[in-house]
């Protein structure tokens, strides 16, 4: 396996920047996920490491060469991609096998490493089976099979997962993950899935607009997003979101509601804020909310619910603004009914209402 290092990385189309100077240091044996809004850069970034785009400048170092102008059959990576790129008319070993034959390997090594990859993924009942006759989750893995048996030294995803159903996505997940406890192996994996960013990673690299908006582990950029952005993109539901402004030690927001401002944030008398709260920190009184040093209560009226069997996610608005809230052990909840709400304060956010910076000192 290798490290990977992207010095200052910038992708151009003409004068149309599109990736801006990314750096990154990605550890040997290491899973990073690439993740973020379509059109973010997450997959052109990819594919730059992969040598199927050009840099426009900057340096990608795999284990300690500079790989810029090398083409992708010599930087010792394999990739998956998103539609399989299985060829129909082969086999499933014919498939895994046929890198290694275009190589001119013998065949004994084809064989023996075909065999290791079909039963590090289960396939080993399918190897004479034709694509056609598979269903889509033994198509993908058929794919990461094609990319073991080449022992690279970084893998590359490109999204996967998405031509999959709910079921088979989530069963894909813990294939991949089984798959990088297995080898040790160096993976970047891009999707614009936060779900399959925090189950999967050991670090997230959150991507806007081209930019890196953060790095870390997914409880990291959960707990202590760097912005607003981050706040609302890691996270399902997403963050609620309220405006409001800094009134010595509270926070006052339209309609008059107050909140006292939650510790560990620097603010000065009128300044203008954004209150981040999520769903899973404000909770009915009663409803086995974690108590903290620092609480809050609300009064609100329950507006809409959904019901998702172990828990119930209550909409309510919160000073004109609709806020998503949890309830656990639930009931059933008539639209319109009022009920008091905790905030646990120790979990809540203060970004900066301008930059959307966070606030934390």
């Amino acid at each position: 396996m290798a490290q990977v290092h992207l010095r200052d990385v910038v992708k151009k189309y003409g004068p149309l920047e599109v990736v801006h100077s990314i750096n990154l240091d990605i550890a040997d044996g290491e899973f990073v996920v690439l993740v973020g809004p379509s059109g973010c850069g997450k997959s052109t970034t990819l594919r730059m490491v992969a040598g199927l785009e050009g840099i426009s400048g900057g340096e990608v170092h795999i284990g300690n060469r500079v790989v810029n102008d090398l083409p992708p059959r010599e930087r010792n990576i394999s990739m998956v991609f998103q539609n399989y790129a299985l060829y129909p008319h082969m086999t499933v070993r014919e498939n895994l096998g046929f890198s290694l034959k275009i190589a001119k390997q013998s065949q004994a090594d084809i064989d023996k490493a075909v065999d290791v990859a079909a039963e590090i993924l289960s396939l080993t009942p399918l190897l004479d089976r034709k694509p056609g006759a598979l269903s889509g989750g033994q198509r993908q893995r058929v794919a990461m099979g094609r990319a073991i048996v080449r022992h690279p030294e970084v893998f590359l995803f490109d999204e996967p997962l998405s031509n999959l159903d709910a079921k088979l996505r989530t069963q894909m997940r813990v294939e991949i993950k089984k798959l990088h406890q297995k080898l040790k192996s160096t993976i970047i994996y891009v999707t614009h899935d936060q779900v399959e960013a925090m189950t999967l990673a050991d670090r997230i690299v959150i991507m806007r607009d081209g930019h890196i908006e953060q790095v870390g582990t997914p409880l990291d950029v959960f707990e202590n997003p760097v912005n607003t952005f981050v706040g609302t993109f890691i996270g399902s539901p997403p963050m609620n979101l309220l405006d409001g402004v800094v009134k010595g030690f509270e926070l006052e927001f339209a309609g008059g509601t107050r909140l006292p401002v939650p510790p560990g944030y620097a603010t000065q008398d009128g300044q203008a804020v954004t209150f981040g709260v999520r769903a899973d920190n404000i909770m009915p009184v009663g409803h086995a909310l974690p108590r903290g040093e620092h609480m809050a209560e609300v009064e609100m009226a329950v507006d809409l619910t959904e019901p998702l069997g172990t828990e119930t996610l209550l909409f309510a608005t919160l000073a004109g603004t609709e806020v998503q809230a949890k309830m656990l052990n639930p009931r059933p909840v008539q639209s319109g009914e009022r009920m008091t709400f905790q905030i646990m304060l120790d979990k809540c956010h203060l970004f900066d209402a301008e930059t959307g910076a966070t606030l934390r000192t």
